[in-house]
């Protein structure tokens, strides 16, 4: 069992994108394995680059308003939303709304270590 909050914030601030998260589950630093959890932040204006990595990952939209690309076609996202992303597909997201964006999402690792982004 985990708190959100027990968990160090780590970010991004440059090309990559203007966003902030924290990691829950990963076999680094936690007893768990097959997956990584965690929850990220886009603040108004925020973005994560497009990328790509070799692990299929799952969003879930807790709060906010955004868009995410899915090779090339952009959707829109809000709480509740869904999305599968395959591993090697182009994504990203941004927030296009007037509050923070926070999304769950779930990486097919066993550790955050193992997942090499490769940016657009």
């Amino acid at each position: 069992m985990l708190q959100e909050t027990d968990h160090p914030v780590e970010g991004w601030h440059d090309e990559r994108g203007h966003l902030s998260w924290r990691t829950l589950f990963s076999a680094g630093a936690t007893p768990s394995d097959t997956m990584v959890t965690g929850v990220a932040e886009l603040p108004e204006g925020g973005f994560l680059a497009l990328h790509r990595h070799d692990q299929a990952e799952t969003y879930y939209v807790l709060s906010g308003e955004g868009v995410v690309s899915l090779d090339g076609v952009e959707h829109p996202i809000r709480p509740g939303s869904n999305v599968f992303i395959p591993g090697g597909l182009e994504h990203g997201a941004r927030n296009t709304g007037n509050a923070v964006l926070r999304v769950f999402y779930v990486l097919a690792a066993d550790d955050f270590a193992e997942v090499e982004y490769h940016f657009s």
